[in-house]
């Protein structure tokens, strides 16, 4: 059970990490005035941030 418990705070670790990252990202996009590539529905667009 402990080791069940490791992993989902280790889980929780790696998924604020990547929301900072994807702060980050749209910061940096935004400061570089630079088109944001996100794939939606199977389709490619390009979003000005």
């Amino acid at each position: 059970m402990k080791n069940n418990k490791k992993n989902m705070t280790e889980i929780e670790k790696i998924l604020q990490g990547m929301d900072r990252v994807n702060e980050n990202l749209i910061t940096f996009k935004k400061r570089m005035n630079s088109n944001l590539v996100v794939l939606r529905d199977g389709k490619i667009l390009h979003i000005k941030p």
